[in-house]
């Protein structure tokens, strides 16, 4: 099957799905992250994708890079501010086909600012589980620059630079589920 086989409404299975991200620290080292509560859902038809919806709506207080400290300081109003925007949205605009790359266009929600953003995803295929679901995977990545989204606290290096790079790399794991027509 390819992707552009697919045909169908898709629900994201979180439980089998990864949304990461990845940026520098003190510009020598790497901060990984990750979001525990997100939840999606697509209507795909490979034949005209023109014709497909994505939305994905992902809880911004469940961010975890597996330190309270720092998970606190990226939930503030330095960075987040989870209390003034609980949950980010990605909503599709634009999907194109190029083999197993399905790029998907959409606007990006992100602390309260919207952006366009491209992921090129690489359909994995599809299975039917042991529990008669078929599911279907893509995995990719792109990067964003923080800034564009208003987020622009940083600390200034002793040594030049600052604490943390405004460039951030999204990782995407993806699992989705078929509905029953």
């Amino acid at each position: 099957m390819s992707v552009s086989d697919l045909n169908g409404t898709y629900v994201i299975d979180p439980t089998h799905s990864s949304l990461s991200f990845v940026t520098r620290h003190a510009m020598v080292t790497k901060v990984r992250g990750s979001f525990d509560k997100f939840e999606g859902q697509a209507t795909v038809n490979g034949a005209n994708p023109a014709e497909s919806s994505l939305e994905v709506v992902i809880d911004a207080s469940s961010i975890t890079t597996r330190n309270e400290d720092r998970d606190a300081h990226l939930r503030s109003a330095d960075f987040f501010n989870v209390e003034q925007n609980p949950t980010w949205k990605f909503v599709a605009t634009d999907f194109a086909i190029n083999g197993d790359i399905v790029e998907v266009t959409g606007d990006l929600g992100i602390a309260g600012t919207t952006r366009s953003v491209t992921f090129p995803l690489e359909f994995q295929g599809s299975a039917k589980d042991p529990f008669g679901n078929i599911r279907v995977g893509f995995e990719g990545s792109t990067e964003i620059l923080r800034s564009d989204f208003g987020l622009t606290w940083n600390a200034a290096l002793e040594t030049g630079g600052f604490l943390v790079s405004d460039k951030v790399a999204i990782e995407l794991e993806i699992s989705a589920i078929e509905q029953a027509a």
